[in-house]
């Protein structure tokens, strides 16, 4: 993967997987401690035996919000993100202490807008456990910077 691209460099269709990630008990504890969210069904290991899931869950959050580190570490953001503009997300199935995360990002489209210095690129976004199930899916929208113009 190109590092950095810009956005004429885009193209619709073009996928890109990252690396795996497996979400741990001190990801949730740390998580929480970050926002403030102690929901017992991140916490309370007893509640979570009467409950529908049966054991603690990753808050949705924090898998999306490794999702987009994941995605960044992939290079293709370096230095030529402008802004992360928009992102619609569903939340399908848990995520569980133990799941491993990986995450499939495909250019859906591309917008020109010289006028914000570049363009916006729409991403088809899904996040996946180890067994191949999507756990969270969506779109993600950012502004590209254009290629500096020729010297």
């Amino acid at each position: 993967m190109q590092t950095g691209l810009y956005f004429q460099d885009y193209e619709v269709g073009v996928t890109m997987v990252t690396r795996g990630r497996t979400i741990t008990e001190t990801d949730i504890v740390q998580f929480g401690a970050l926002t403030g969210d102690f929901n017992p069904m991140h916490f309370d290991a007893e509640y979570m035996k009467t409950h529908m899931m049966g054991q603690r869950i990753a808050h949705g959050m924090l898998s999306l919000s490794y999702a987009v580190g994941q995605a960044y570490q992939l290079g293709f953001m370096e230095k030529t993100i402008l802004a992360f503009r928009s992102l619609e997300m569903k939340f399908s199935l848990p995520v569980l202490i133990g799941d491993t995360l990986h995450v499939q990002l495909t250019v859906k489209e591309k917008q020109e807008a010289p006028r914000l210095g570049g363009g916006m690129v729409t991403l088809d976004v899904k996040i996946v456990n180890q067994n191949g199930k999507t756990v969270q899916s969506g779109a993600w929208t950012v502004l590209v910077a254009s290629k500096p113009a020729a010297e």
